[in-house]
């Protein structure tokens, strides 16, 4: 994941970039292939000065406009095809005090930076929005939610888990620059499935296991992390869908009869390992 700041006064703009310098290892030239990857609405780089600074790389560039920017201005950042391909950049942009932040990556390289305060309603609809379809893209996840539903054994159980679990994925949001890795997006949702398959494990060869209980809600610290470096209102969208998606399969599994539970939770054990391996192997 990388930074991006952006200033613009009148027709010129600054620029900072900041990326962890052991993503550009491969990379021939960095000081001009990075800032190669970025496009302003009419702009010219000017000056450019690229150097390592502890463990990030940092660019400043200077831009001239062809025009004078007023309330909005369109950016393009297409930085994964130089680094990696689940490469994630976050962009502000300011005009004096007024300013906007959007999110790139290899699905959207195209954005209006608008220079003035967005309302509510479109904070909502921009991040909120984001944040589900970025959920309804984890397989990983569903498969847990569906697990995690079979766990209840009555509605109370099902309420208090769910609880849990949504407040964990907030808890980790404050840990996580303090995590030393950078975990990409393919070994999170492998992971996901990880987490899936232990708790399917749990139900069946645990049946009469009470730690189920505290362990769905200590695995939404990991459910958590893909949302942990966006904007709070991601992970507040994803979760509308993992409310809808939990309460369909915790009503699914409190109705079907008892016998049907272990074999729906090896079914799923065997599907959450099939989707874990996928990532392993390749």
């Amino acid at each position: 994941m990388s930074y991006g700041e952006l200033r613009v006064t009148g027709r010129t703009a600054s620029f900072e970039l900041r990326i962890p310098a052991y993503e550009i290892e491969h990379v021939a030239n960095p000081e001009t292939a990075l800032l190669d990857e970025f496009k302003f609405d009419g702009a010219t780089r000017t000056t450019q000065e690229c150097s390592k600074v502890n463990d990030d790389y940092i660019c400043h560039a200077q831009y001239a406009f062809d025009h004078e920017i007023r309330n909005a201005m369109d950016a393009e950042c297409t930085l994964y095809r130089v680094t990696v391909p689940n490469h994630i950049h976050m962009l502000y942009a300011a005009q004096g005090e007024n300013g906007d932040q959007k999110v790139f990556d290899q699905n959207t390289t195209e954005a209006e930076m608008r220079f003035h305060p967005p309302s509510l309603w479109e904070s909502v609809t921009r991040d909120g929005a984001a944040g589900a379809l970025r959920l309804l893209q984890s397989a990983g996840a569903f498969l847990f939610l569906a697990v995690m539903g079979l766990c209840a054994r009555n509605w109370r159980d099902a309420v208090i888990m769910g609880a849990a679990f949504l407040a964990a994925e907030w808890l980790v949001r404050p840990l996580s620059p303090y995590i030393p890795i950078g975990l990409s997006r393919e070994f999170l949702e492998a992971l996901l499935a990880l987490t899936a398959a232990y708790l399917a494990g749990e139900i069946l060869f645990l049946p009469d296991s009470n730690a189920r209980r505290f362990i769905a809600p200590a695995l939404g610290l990991i459910h958590g992390l893909p949302f942990a470096p966006f904007p709070p209102l991601y992970l507040a969208g994803a979760q509308c869908v993992q409310i809808i998606a939990y309460s369909i399969f915790a009503i699914a599994a409190l109705r079907m009869p008892f016998t049907w539970r272990r074999p729906a939770a090896t079914a799923l054990l065997i599907v959450a390992g099939a989707w874990f391996a996928r990532f392993v192997i390749r």
